[in-house]
This record gives structure tokens, sequence and C-alpha cells, in this order.
């Protein structure tokens, strides 16, 4: 009797036990489930619940190795200790594995506290309630590390998944009934509550902050500026980046959000995959587009002036906000979500339109926090489901009407 038999006969033995559910998650988790559908019709394919997360994490696996190797290359280059991407992109120091060693032991401590305080949760709540573990945290637990900084502190990233996970998606119904997508919730949370923390010159790159609290102390050392792109951009001044650096990802920015590079490759697995929905990224991009367009055009036609602190970014070209900041990540990863997204097609293509407009409007318009993608995503969440509503309705008095006039 093989492994998988041994423990299925075990929980078979143990069926009404409170810490059954536990022992099922790790079991499923390993194995594919024995159950199968009875009667009825029903659309038969290899996929489920679990390979669909596991298949949006290997998508995302990428940017979290590339956020590594970052993460300790800005900290080397804050402090001066190598060249920048474009003077030594092929010298040894550059590719040393120092850079990814510093990005590793620091971003590590934030998955497992993701996936530890977040799985956690999950078990007491299926306890609680006698279900079976779901594993829509899979998704939640990987991408909670890539839109937060660095160095945030790791009880404050436990706070806020414990907020995330029980206010945002366990309070109404668990995996498939949240309305909000629960790592934007966990980040909103961190920002509202720990702004300090997430916005800033000094969050983005490892030891800036630690380095300006030592200067406060009086200790002479040189200030680690850590200043991303919207972040300059906002402050009206020209970041000192090329289009190459923006678009492979060597700038300061959340862990997993700054190589657009990746991230499209990402979004092309998951198109391919028939995971994520090529109309809502697409229709993203496309509102982008157009508002970048717009504050371009109010810009070329003189009505705001360069000493407005609106200049800066209303100046940006308008596809360069396609590469800065978190539009791209948001865009492929989060936007697309299944269940807090728009589920008709008519209404996917509203909803990521207005996603990637509002995401550019509140970017330009809050240069306190010169990003947008999240509030934009949370708020077309709370939208989704009128905008589903009234495409079913016009669907039907569609329907309705051809039906009287072959009545007729």
């Amino acid at each position: 009797m093989g492994l998988k038999s041994k423990l299925h006969n075990f929980k078979e033995k143990n069926r009404g036990k409170k810490w059954l559910p536990a022992f099922s998650a790790i079991h499923t988790f390993l194995f594919l489930p024995n159950d199968t559908t009875h009667g009825g019709t029903h659309i038969k394919a290899a996929d489920d619940l679990k390979r669909t997360m596991n298949t949006v994490i290997m998508a995302m696996i990428p940017c979290l190795i590339f956020g590594m190797f970052n993460a300790g290359y800005q900290h080397h280059l804050a402090l001066g200790e190598i060249q920048s991407v474009t003077q030594g992109f092929f010298s040894p120091e550059f590719w040393t594995m120092d850079n990814f060693l510093v990005g590793f032991w620091k971003i590590l401590p934030l998955v497992i506290v993701s996936y530890g305080v977040g799985l956690g949760i999950e078990f007491i709540f299926a306890i609680i309630k006698g279900h079976e573990v779901e594993e829509g945290y899979l998704v939640t637990g990987m991408l909670v590390p890539l839109i937060v900084p660095v160095d945030i502190p790791l009880w404050m990233l436990a706070v806020a998944v414990v907020f995330g996970v029980v206010i945002g998606k366990e309070i109404f119904g668990g995996t498939g009934m949240n309305i909000l997508n629960p790592a934007l919730t966990i980040r909103a949370f961190l920002f509202f509550a720990y702004p300090t923390w997430m916005s800033g010159d000094k969050v983005w790159v490892h030891g800036a902050v630690e380095r300006s609290k030592e200067i406060a102390a009086g200790a002479n050392l040189d200030a680690i500026s850590g200043e991303t792109i919207l972040g300059s951009l906002a402050q009206g001044q020209q970041p000192d980046y090329s289009i190459s650096e923006m678009f492979l990802g060597f700038i300061p920015g959340s862990v997993g959000e700054t190589s657009a590079l990746l991230i499209l490759l990402g979004g092309l697995f998951l198109i391919f995959t028939k995971i994520g929905s090529w109309r809502i990224m697409l229709s993203s991009v496309l509102g982008a587009i157009v508002m970048g367009l717009i504050f371009n055009v109010i810009v070329d036609a003189g009505i705001i002036s360069e000493g407005s602190k609106f200049f800066g970014l209303m100046n940006t070209t308008w596809w360069h906000h396609l590469i800065i900041g978190g539009f791209a990540f948001g865009t492929v990863f989060m936007a697309t979500d299944p269940v807090t997204a728009s589920q008709t097609n008519k209404g996917k293509w509203i909803y990521g339109f207005l996603v990637g407009f509002i995401s550019i409007l509140i970017r330009v318009f809050n240069p306190a926090y010169p990003e947008g993608v999240m509030l934009a995503i949370l708020l077309m969440n709370v939208f989704a489901p009128t905008i589903d509503h009234y495409v079913v309705r016009g669907n039907v008095r569609k329907r309705m009407k051809r039906l009287k006039v072959k009545t007729v």
C-alpha cells in the first residue's frame, strides 16, 4: 500500500475529528484529492483550484528571485560599493553573489511571515468552521512580500496579514466570497496604519531607514537616498534612470514590482495557461494610455504651468507610466483576480479600462502618495458586481427585444 493510500485511509478513519481539516490541507497539498463528481453533466478538465494557484505562483517566482537580487544591488549601489547597471552590467562586481544574498536574507523572512501567519489563520478558521482548508491564500501569501518595501518590520507585516485574511476574506465566507483583493487589503492596511513605512524616499532601499536614524543620532555617515522614480517626478525632478533600467527593473521600489520585463513574461504565461484575463490586462493598459495622453495634451496646451506640483507626473510621457511604479504588477497579478474582478466579458473590458484610467489619475493628483494602482483596483473591486449587473441586464433587454420582434 502506497503512502497516498495510507494517508487516505487515515483520513477516512478520523472523519468528524476537529483537527481533520488541518490534516486534509496537507494531504491535498501533497496529493491530488480522491473526490470525484457523480451524476449530472460536468466539464472534464485536469485543473483544480490548487493547480490554478500554483500556476500563478510560478508566474511570480521570477519576480521574487529578481527582487532579491535587486534589493541587494540597490543596497550596495546606495553605499557606493558597486557601479550602476549602465556602467558595470558586464563587470564581475555587478553580478556578485552578495547582491542576491543580501536580498535573499531580507525577503525570505517576509515570505515566511506572510505564509506562516496567513495559513495559520486559514487553518484556525477551517477547524472552527469544520470545513476543508482552502488554497486561496497560496497566491496571496506570495503576492504580499512582493508588494511591500524590503525593510518593513515583520511584526507590522504579521498584523496586516491578520487584518487582511480575517477582515478582507474570512468574514465574507472565505475563498471565492471576498469582495476585495486580500493582498491589496493587506497593503492598504499597512499604508494607512503605518504610512511612514510605506511611502517616502527611505523605505525602498535596504538600510536607508536605519542609516537615517544613525545620522539623526549624530553619526558621521552619508545618507542613503532610496527615492523611487514616481517620488522624484512628484517633486518635479527628473529621475536619473535610463529606459532600460526602468524596463529591466534595476530601480528602487517594492520587492516584486520593479521589473516590467518579468511581469510582462508572467502575464503572457498566465494568458497562455488561460488563468489570467487578457481582456482585463489589455483594457487596463488602454485606460492608462488614454489617461496619460490626456495629461500630456493638457501640458502641451499650456494649461498646467511648469511650476505646478502636478507638472512632473503630468509631463511624464504616456508610455513611461506603464513601466514605472506598481502599475504593471497590479494589472497582471491583482486586477485579474477572478474572484474580485468582473466576470462578464464586456464587464472585464469596462473594469480593466477604469482600473488603468483611475490608476494614472490618482498617481498624478496624489503627490503625497504617487502610486494609484492599489486604490484603483480596490475601488473597482467594489464596483465589479455592479458592472456585471448592468452588463447582464443589457443582454437580457436585447434578447427581450429580439423576442418581441419575432413574436410580432
